[in-house]
């Protein structure tokens, strides 16, 4: 855990644009969170809990729409931590790259979400 504290100050000494990221990450990923749990509705029978392109929708149980929330905590949390390993062993420029698809996963994790949302 100390060395997560070193390199974060590191960091924040000398990769601002790092330090802004993280923040947004965290930022989306917390606003996954809040929806995807705001959305699930223990009282539905049945749910749309997934997409194929044969079959098209998937029913499911409302107890399936908890992997939306589980991915928030992972981008959020885990993924701010993979960070600063990240940075350690590669740099600054791999840390940048981490950040960024990890704001595209969130984003398309909640485009996936409210599309689900919309057919049930």
């Amino acid at each position: 855990m100390n060395n997560f504290k070193e390199d974060f100050i590191k960091i924040y000494q000398t990769e601002r644009g790092i330090i802004i990221l993280m923040f947004l990450n965290l930022i989306l990923s917390l606003g996954l969170l809040v929806f995807s749990i705001i959305t699930l509705n223990p009282n539905a029978s049945v749910v749309k809990v997934g997409y194929g392109d044969i079959g098209g929708y998937r029913d499911g149980t409302w107890a399936s729409l908890i992997a939306f929330p589980l991915l928030a905590l992972n981008f959020g949390i885990l993924h701010n931590l993979l960070t600063l390993r990240i940075f350690r062993k590669r740099g600054g420029g791999m840390a940048k790259f981490f950040l960024i698809t990890t704001s595209f996963l969130i984003l398309g994790t909640l485009l996936v979400l409210i599309r689900l949302l919309g057919e049930g």
